[in-house]
């Protein structure tokens, strides 16, 4: 068989990119007020979020949710349009994540005495969030969880001296700890505050602070072995990766920056965004398009800018965001990204969960060979369909369904070879 002749590949959005223009932003949820982490599905439209029962408690502590009392959790199938509380028992929730497709579910609660039930512990549903099983993970202050995209395997961070990261191979079922260093470079221990895990589950990075100056460490062999980075040791808050884990995020408290890393955290390089505590950042699956959040009042002491801040270029540049910002309301506490960077959401642990969405401009990749043509795309937040044409003004479905790669969180459609010259495109149906 003649391999493919390729004259041309089409995108049906062009690309445009204004570094200085920030999102707008929307209200969601406005039936319930207050907010402490949120999950996405790659694609955005499910999402499952913790809700705190007592703006009073919790307030000032570490780990956050160590003194709140029975948390709930919901779920919403829409986008955040609509919200429905799941099956999981009250409990100090603090930290959630999804696989991709939302199906699968793991939270983890601190052991922290507080008013109401506390039970402690790590959760998982596979069924969207309907039911949920108790893992066999210790009651402990499980301060960070993060899943692979297949949701089988994850991570699991304990905060406390002399605490591991914690690792599970079969959706969050069983876990057990790895050998994350117990003290870093320059001899404190590792209070880890944030996980995060690559796509396929073989990256891993953990940040450790707080309680004492931290190091951010990295495996790259699914939990095998760690090894720490060359991150100034300091007082983390937040960590973050790429879908392929090369990219890593991480932001400090006050005062801090947050911090890029392009090489698996060989180097790092202090960003331009202001100082203040970063409690959480997201960032799509290419490592462009990244969030990050920062509350208004600093526990530490002094004025934070208490605002939403993006970069939809690697982290060089970075736009404040249209988001309320009073000093006696909102504390933006968490944020989380579709895998195309263009639906994000914030939520703030006094009001409501906010979100923006941006029209997606989808990359079409092309990989050929002697035997098959490959189109792949980053899965979007708004629904395409993949278009061949062999005279760019007669357009076609192609029929052949996109397949999920959970490696790189990319939609993959498989061709046979032709002798013609043909045009592919993605549009909206």
């Amino acid at each position: 068989m003649k391999p493919v002749k390729i004259l041309g590949l089409v995108a049906a959005i062009s690309i445009m990119v204004n570094f200085a223009v920030a999102q707008t932003w929307t209200q969601i949820g406005a039936s319930i007020p207050n907010w402490l982490s949120i999950a996405s599905s790659a694609n955005g439209t499910k999402l499952i979020a913790i809700e705190s029962t007592d703006l009073s408690q919790g307030i000032g502590s570490f780990p956050p949710f160590a003194n709140y009392p029975a948390n709930l959790i919901y779920s919403s199938t829409n986008s955040g349009a609509s919200w429905t509380q799941t099956g999981a028992p009250t409990n100090n929730w603090g930290f959630i994540t999804s696989s991709a497709d939302g199906t699968k579910l793991v939270s983890g609660a601190s052991g922290a005495s507080g008013i109401g039930v506390s039970t402690g512990g790590i959760f998982v549903s596979t069924n969207s969030g309907d039911t949920w099983i108790q893992s066999n993970a210790s009651t402990n202050n499980w301060n960070s969880i993060a899943s692979s995209a297949d949701g089988n395997r994850l991570i699991a961070g304990a905060y406390g001296d002399g605490d591991s990261v914690y690792l599970s191979t079969n959706a969050g079922m069983t876990w057990m700890p790895t050998g994350s260093p117990l003290t870093n470079s320059l001899g404190y221990s590792n209070y880890w505050v944030s996980v995060a895990s690559s796509a396929s589950g073989q990256v891993l990075a953990a940040a450790a602070g707080n309680w004492e100056p931290g190091a951010i460490c990295i495996s790259t062999n699914s939990g095998a072995t760690w090894s720490e980075t060359s991150a100034p040791i300091s007082n983390w808050r937040t960590v973050a990766l790429s879908a392929n884990g090369s990219e890593l995020i991480a932001g400090q408290e006050y005062p801090g920056l947050v911090y890029i890393s392009t090489n698996y955290g060989i180097t790092w390089t202090a960003t331009s965004t202001p100082t203040s505590t970063w409690n959480s950042l997201a960032a799509s699956a290419d490592g462009s398009k990244l969030i990050a959040a920062c509350p208004s009042i600093n526990v530490v002491g002094g004025v934070s800018p208490g605002a939403i801040y993006t970069s939809t270029n690697f982290g060089v540049d970075w736009v404040s965001n249209n988001v309320p910002n009073n000093v006696l309301y909102f504390n933006w506490e968490f944020v989380g990204s579709s895998a195309d960077g263009n639906k994000i959401f914030a939520v703030d642990n006094y009001g409501e969960i906010w979100t923006s969405q941006t029209t997606p401009s989808p990359q079409l990749n092309l990989t050929t060979s002697k035997t098959n043509l490959a189109l792949s795309w980053t899965i979007p937040s708004t629904n395409f369909v993949l278009q061949q044409s062999a005279d760019l003004v007669s357009w076609a479905d192609v029929t052949n369904p996109p397949v999920l790669n959970l490696t790189n969180l990319q939609n993959q459609v498989t061709l046979t070879p032709s002798n013609s010259s043909d045009f592919y495109r993605l549009s909206t149906p």
